[in-house]
């Protein structure tokens, strides 16, 4: 995953630093230095403090960097696996829907973020993908089943 995501991002610098907060999986802190240099990363984790099984509070830590407390958070990813969960039928757990291969996996979840970036309106000005420049409109499904394109 963080293969990937170095492969996607613009290299941080020391001027312009990515941003990363995570729970409190200590991998991080040995392979994001090690992909990026902790010079280049400003990273803190927030991490849920349970009593029988029940969130009684969180602790922000900064690990590398300097982000301000109150903005480490992963609210947005947790958000988004929820969401995923929610209209991804073969991601909820203990279901009858699962996945018995890999590749239908990926492909759900592949026509899922088309889905959720080209189709899904968000009440705004247009998709995610309008938003980030990729694409001039909302797609429909229509266009999205007898789009050609070149190999």
């Amino acid at each position: 995953m963080i293969n990937k995501m170095s492969d996607r991002l613009q290299p941080p610098s020391s001027s312009h630093k990515l941003r990363i907060f995570t729970d409190g999986n200590d991998d991080y802190t040995y392979i994001l230095p090690e992909c990026f240099g902790n010079d280049k990363i400003e990273y803190g984790q927030l991490i849920k403090i349970r009593e029988k099984g029940t969130v009684v509070r969180k602790e922000r830590r900064i690990i590398f960097g300097d982000p301000e407390l109150k903005e480490i958070n992963t609210t947005d990813v947790e958000n988004f696996n929820g969401i995923l969960r929610e209209r991804v039928g073969r991601l909820v757990r203990e279901t009858k829907c699962f996945s018995k291969k890999k590749r239908k996996l990926i492909g759900a979840i592949n026509l899922f973020q088309f889905y959720w970036n080209f189709m899904n309106k968000f009440d705004r000005e247009g998709s995610p993908a309008m938003l980030e420049g990729i694409s001039n409109h909302v797609w429909s499904w229509e266009e999205f089943l007898h789009y050609h394109y070149a190999v």
